[in-house]
């Protein structure tokens, strides 16, 4: 009995570690109708309206869209991508939003402030409203016509590299777009 104990224990231990659910391996399969876009544009605006950046695009209603703003885009080095909304907290109480809205035809990429953002300096300006790229990510519905985006999603969806890895995702040609 002493000597059959100890494989007992090893096929127990290995039957626990088989069966173990690892959700970072699962990967669902690439949908055709998946789009993935990149545009890139200057915020422009005046008497402290709301600046946009806007893009015509098709989706279902039932589809949900992602946008992240590459953060790394002044550069050389590869892009790191963060979702949008976001808000960034500049010096002496300065607030800087970027949100979107969207429906089935149109994106509006919005940088709202607390603030005249004329009066940004030329730094900040550079970094914050000129020359700023977002990746348009469209995660269609479910073939029973509900968003794949739920309260108990699967994903990050505020983690760029876990969305593109969830649904694998091509991001090494994503089509892109100047605007303005």
């Amino acid at each position: 009995m002493k000597k059959i104990l100890p494989f007992i224990l090893l096929a127990g231990i290995g039957f626990l570690s088989y069966s173990c659910d690892n959700k970072d391996d699962v990967i669902v399969q690439q949908n055709a109708n998946f789009q993935m876009k990149d545009i890139t544009g200057t915020f422009t605006g005046a008497n402290n309206a709301n600046w946009t950046i806007s893009q015509g695009l098709g989706v279902k209603s039932t589809d949900v869209l992602l946008v992240y703003r590459n953060i790394n885009s002044n550069s050389s080095s590869s892009a790191i991508w963060q979702q949008i909304p976001k808000t960034y907290f500049l010096s002496n109480g300065r607030e800087l939003d970027y949100n979107f809205i969207f429906n089935n035809q149109n994106v509006d990429i919005t940088s709202r402030a607390n603030f005249d953002q004329n009066t940004l300096t030329p730094a900040e300006a550079q970094t914050y409203l000129n020359n700023q790229t977002f990746r348009i990510v469209i995660v269609p519905a479910n073939p029973n016509g509900s968003s794949n985006k739920s309260a108990n999603a699967p994903v990050d969806y505020s983690d760029y590299n876990a969305v593109v890895k969830y649904y694998n995702l091509n991001d090494s040609n994503v089509p892109s777009v100047r605007v303005n």
